[in-house]
């Protein structure tokens, strides 16, 4: 095996323990939880979650993408990493700041919010973890075990508080409470790391340099942000229009594909700075997520009885919801392939960027509607439609691109 291989290898068992495990850790907890506080505490904790889940990509401000890009290409020079790491500082505590300060006013102003004002005041401070967590810059060089160790720890201290703390069913403002807790540790310890192991030392930029990088970032940012408004749409408007019970079930439902889908970014993000140095590299991994997505949409249908007896799933509708959730790994794929780690790693953001747009608008639009009519089903159908729209259509944009690519090289040939 050489040593890119080796590389690739380690970084996908990195990060799939860590995903799988972190994600397998709360599905322990899960039944014992629902069980413990019911379904409409837990929807409520789901709902808090979406609310903040708006907020979560605006503060990462696409650096997960960016950032990483930019620490691949340079990281054999301090000063551009340096750089980089005040520049994603900045630029991530100035909307961290403004995120507060309207998350603050929705709380209070919104009555069925401020109602329930301790488990959405509780559920804010996870923010400021997922600012200061640095798995931008982990990613980038290579580095993915230390988001295994981290995240995996704190993952298990939230499975054992869980368990200790959570007794009855008052107790499920505890929940959000854990997880801030969590959040919070796991991004200052990352920190520390960069600071103590890897020298990086912030430099306070001028504000000149804050604004630019905003506005370069923004089409990336609008790509990482969009999908929200579909993705994360579908089950706070599921709460909103409908009750928590139900967005309680879908949410259980929703965590087992989570899991495939889990599976399916780690692959993803493990060849994206692979790629970007090794683009020759892109037909076998297109062929490598086809078949991973054919095989983790099967894997998440066939289990079913297995996985609704576990969680105590009994609602009538759930095959369906699950069956129709399943699908969307499908159109996820095709989205991940050609868009992050083909017309991304060109530097073609825009592409990307105007796709995203148009789908999410369109996916956010069609929810209102499916989720009022079809309720839960709704809610499904809705996600997994908006995937297979912008995957679909990146896919149909890379076949033209690629024409357009290979006739202009037959042009230059035609000259010399």
């Amino acid at each position: 095996m050489n040593k890119e291989a080796k590389i690739l290898l380690e970084n996908f068992i990195s990060l799939s323990s860590l995903q799988i495990l972190g994600m397998l850790l709360p599905l322990v907890t899960l039944p014992y939880v629902i069980r413990t506080i019911g379904f409409d505490n837990y929807g409520l904790i789901i709902l808090a979650s979406s609310l903040v889940a708006y907020f979560q990509s605006v503060t990462d401000y696409s650096f997960r993408i960016t950032a990483t890009r930019d620490v691949a290409v340079f990281r054999e020079s301090p000063k551009e990493i340096n750089l980089i790491y005040s520049k994603v500082l900045m630029v991530k505590a100035v909307f961290l700041i403004l995120s507060f300060f309207f998350l603050t006013i929705i709380i209070i102003v919104y009555p069925p919010f401020y109602k329930e004002k301790i488990v959405f005041f509780l559920t804010v401070p996870m923010l400021l973890g997922y600012a200061l967590f640095p798995e931008w810059f982990f990613q980038g060089i290579e580095k993915m075990k230390y988001i295994t160790i981290l995240n995996l720890s704190i993952k298990v201290f939230f499975t054992i508080c869980v368990f200790i703390f959570i007794k009855k069913e008052t107790d499920y403002w505890i929940y959000p409470l854990l997880q801030s807790i969590g959040s919070i540790g796991v991004g200052i310890i990352g920190q520390f790391i960069l600071i103590k192991k890897y020298k990086l030392k912030f430099i306070w930029l001028p504000i000149k340099t804050i604004k630019e990088s905003i506005v370069s970032n923004f089409p990336i940012f609008v790509n990482q942000f969009m999908p929200t408004l579909y993705n994360n749409s579908s089950s706070f408007l599921l709460g909103i229009l409908t009750t928590t019970n139900l967005l309680g079930v879908y949410d259980t439902i929703k965590k087992v594909v989570d899991l495939a889908v889990a599976l399916l970014n780690i692959v993803s993000r493990v060849f994206f700075p692979f790629l970007n140095r090794k683009k020759e590299a892109f037909q076998r991994y297109k062929t490598l997520i086809f078949l991973l997505s054919v095989g983790l949409t099967l894997g998440c249908i066939i289990s079913y009885p297995l996985v609704f007896w576990y969680l105590n799933i009994t609602y009538e509708n759930a095959l369906y919801v699950l069956c129709v959730l399943a699908v969307g790994i499908l159109g996820l794929g095709m989205y991940d392939v050609f868009g992050v780690n083909y017309f991304v790693i060109k530097r073609e953001d825009k592409i990307v960027m105007m796709t995203t747009i148009y789908s999410s608008i369109f996916g956010f639009i069609l929810a209102f509607p499916l989720i009022y009519f079809f309720g839960i089903i709704g809610a499904a159908i809705n996600l997994t439609f908006c995937r297979f729209l912008m995957g679909g259509q990146l896919f149909y944009k890379w076949k033209k691109y690629e024409t357009k690519c290979k006739n202009e090289s037959q042009e230059l040939i035609k000259q010399y």
